[in-house]
């Protein structure tokens, strides 16, 4: 894949979704991995009984590293890697086997970095997902979605941490009526709803600790953490393809339930 532009040493530090990478001699410019088209071959696909369960993702970045414009491929492992323990579908050991600076070099583009473990906090999620399955230096994932990349986020500096992310998918997802959903809300008082959880700020993090995840991050001014046990199936729809997410400082990351995203204000 040919990339466009001068020669420089960049140091790019991306927190959005909870990543962080390190790029080192990138060709400033444009660049594209070099993969299928996705989004019109992807196929909707329904994953049950996923709230706990441990997954990974591989993320693979082009657009314009000059104007900032950048986007994610997002391949994702659930469902897949342990027929043994299907709570866990990102082995560590297989996890430590992934190369975010090979990936780049085999799949072109500007950057290849990790993103987990991470746990799903809903019951079910549905969307358009690659029929095929990819191998990362031994670990299968599914293309699931494409997501822009916050533009403020300048090389080396800041955190994503509480600004909105796009994701451009067609999804669906879902919790169960009598369990807890975990809710952020913004100064506006829009619920933002936990789709997953992080260990990689805080390798110890589980499931069990969103019930007083309030305690241990450092909200914003007027940002408000609180759960909620719900009376009745909650659903979170992206509206015309897109969804917004947010992260908190932990990177755990949350939908909003704006316009007609959610089935109700839970």
């Amino acid at each position: 894949m040919k990339i466009v532009g001068k020669r420089v040493r960049v140091r790019v530090v991306l927190k959005s979704l909870g990543l962080v990478f390190v790029a080192g001699l990138l060709l400033a410019g444009c660049a594209t991995p070099n993969i299928p088209d996705y989004l019109k071959t992807a196929k909707e696909k329904r994953f049950d009984n996923v709230r706990g369960v441990r997954y990974c993702e591989i993320f693979l970045i082009g657009g314009n590293a000059i104007t900032k414009n950048l986007y994610g491929e997002v391949f994702n492992t659930t469902e897949l890697n342990n027929k043994a323990n299907p709570l866990d579908t990102c082995p560590e050991a297989l996890w430590a086997k992934v190369d975010a600076e090979a990936l780049k070099k085999q799949y072109g583009g500007l950057a290849a970095f990790k993103n987990g473990p991470r746990g799903w906090a809903y019951d079910w999620y549905q969307l358009p997902a690659s029929p095929d399955v990819v191998s990362f230096n031994g670990l299968d994932a599914r293309w699931i979605m494409k997501v822009q990349l916050p533009k403020d986020v300048r090389p080396g500096e800041g955190s994503t941490a509480y600004k909105k992310i796009i994701a451009v998918r067609s999804s669906v997802m879902g919790f169960d009526k009598g369990k807890p959903v975990f809710i952020l809300e913004d100064p506006s008082g829009l619920p933002w709803v936990m789709q997953a959880y992080s260990m990689q700020v805080d390798r110890n993090l589980t499931y069990a600790d969103l019930q007083n995840l309030g305690s241990k991050l450092k909200l914003p001014p007027g940002w408000k953490y609180r759960v909620k046990v719900i009376d009745q199936d909650l659903t979170i729809r992206a509206v015309n393809g897109e969804a917004w997410i947010v992260q908190d400082d932990l990177e755990n990351t949350y939908d909003a339930c704006f316009e007609t995203a959610c089935s109700y204000m839970p």
